[in-house]
């Protein structure tokens, strides 16, 4: 009976491959009959990419305003702010017609004040001739046109001349977010600075070095203006190393990397210095800025100098996007040693600068790289320095004085009035 069963299921499955046989055969005889089957392809990895990209979120685009007039770390740290609530940062420069009608004469014209702002790192593109005021018009052009989600500006107040407040619909809308105004420097305080200049210049009432230590100091005196009755605000800047961390960039040089070296004062830091460092950065992969000391400027471009200190001309380089990294205290002479050290390949100079008889002193600060072959001129492309900016204060001496009267007032009541606002 086994043996009967064990012979039944063999000639079963004997059966079954003898059938499946057949199966597969006429399967094959058939497609060999219809010809090549065509089998669907994978897509092509570029348009897998694209999308993946379609499925990703759009990027958060902010939008922030502002006249930028002598731009400084002040204005550079809002941007940096601004930045880091979105994705992608679109900066509306105001005309200088706006400016004028608003809070009086700009220091810097239009096309200048766009090349400072285009330089800062932070930022992704520019709208020139922006309005002052955020009107619905406008604001529907930056929601629907530039698709921006969030417009920004600092806890400081910011009001038309009629006294309403100049973001009241951004507000509305809800698409309105706030940053930390940066303590210790504005352009009315600049400007200031450089009218106090003037008039000890004039008068030489004060000690010989006193308006350059309250400026590097950072101590917040009010100086009398003499007899106007108007004080001028001196900085309240406080340097921390956080802040320079937050401004410098994080990478080296690589071991391969052609370095150039370039040094200054880098005073009012303006158009023309960004230009040059523009043209410098090209000449190499890494462009290292040395920045003079406070005291090696006073000694050869006068007591009244530098308007800035060093920390806040160093914040004012480190912002810009040609510059790779600086050295806060360079020293006067670019020695062999320096060289060596930060493995220099190109020392370069600008053709516009303060001063232009370096070559004909007795001790040359660039009499090493020259030697060395490894000096080169550049043509200047603006003819901008920082007595340029300042010629422009005491041309029109009364009209910014009468433009910082009324600022500091403004000022005046927000730090009166000034909470703490959690911010970086």
């Amino acid at each position: 009976m086994e043996a009967a069963t064990g012979t039944g299921c063999s000639a079963r499955t004997l059966a079954a491959c003898v059938i499946g046989g057949i199966v597969l055969g006429a399967s094959v005889l058939a497609l060999h009959i219809a010809g090549p089957v065509s089998v669907p392809s994978l897509p092509p990895l570029d348009a897998v990419r694209r999308r993946l990209r379609r499925r990703r979120r759009r990027p958060v685009r902010v939008y922030m305003d502002g006249c930028f007039d002598m731009m400084h770390y002040g204005h550079c740290n809002a941007l940096r702010q601004a930045r880091a609530l979105g994705d992608e940062l679109i900066v509306g420069v105001i005309s200088d017609e706006e400016i004028k009608a608003n809070k009086g004469p700009p220091v810097t014209p239009l096309h200048e004040r766009m090349i400072m702002v285009r330089a800062v790192k932070w930022v992704d593109d520019i709208i020139p001739d922006a309005p002052y005021a955020i009107t619905e018009e406008f604001m529907n052009k930056l929601f629907n046109e530039y698709n921006i989600d969030y417009i920004i500006h600092g806890d400081d107040p910011c009001l038309l001349p009629d006294g309403t407040d100049a973001y009241a619909l951004a507000k509305k809308a809800g698409r309105y977010k706030q940053i930390k105004r940066t303590e210790g420097v504005s352009t009315t305080d600049i400007v200031g600075r450089m009218l106090l200049c003037v008039r000890e210049r004039s008068s030489d009432a004060h000690n010989h070095s006193s308006l350059q230590r309250q400026f590097s100091s950072g101590h917040g005196q009010k100086v009398d203006d003499g007899g106007s009755g108007s004080g001028t605000r001196v900085s309240h800047f406080l340097p921390t190393s956080r802040r320079i961390v937050q401004f410098s960039n994080s990478r080296g040089p690589g071991p391969d990397s052609r370095i150039v070296y370039i040094d200054g004062a880098f005073d009012l830091f303006h158009a023309g210095h960004v230009e040059i460092l523009r043209l410098a950065r090209e000449l190499g992969d890494f462009l290292l800025v040395g920045i003079h000391t406070d005291q090696t400027i006073s000694s050869t471009r006068g007591r009244h100098r530098p308007i800035m200190n060093l920390h806040e001309r160093s914040l004012s380089v480190l912002a810009c996007r040609y510059v790779d990294e600086v050295i806060i205290g360079a020293p006067w002479d670019v020695s062999k040693d320096m060289i060596t050290t930060f493995n220099i390949s190109l020392v370069v100079h600008g053709t516009i600068a303060e001063n232009m008889d370096y070559a004909k002193e007795d001790s040359n600060p660039y009499a090493v790289p020259m030697a060395m072959g490894i000096y080169h001129r550049l043509e200047s492309p603006l003819d901008i320095t920082t007595s340029t900016i300042i010629r422009r204060i005491v041309a029109n001496h009364e009209a910014y004085q009468k433009r910082n009267e009324k600022k500091e007032a403004s000022e005046k009541k927000y730090y009166e009035g000034k909470s703490f606002v959690n911010g970086e």
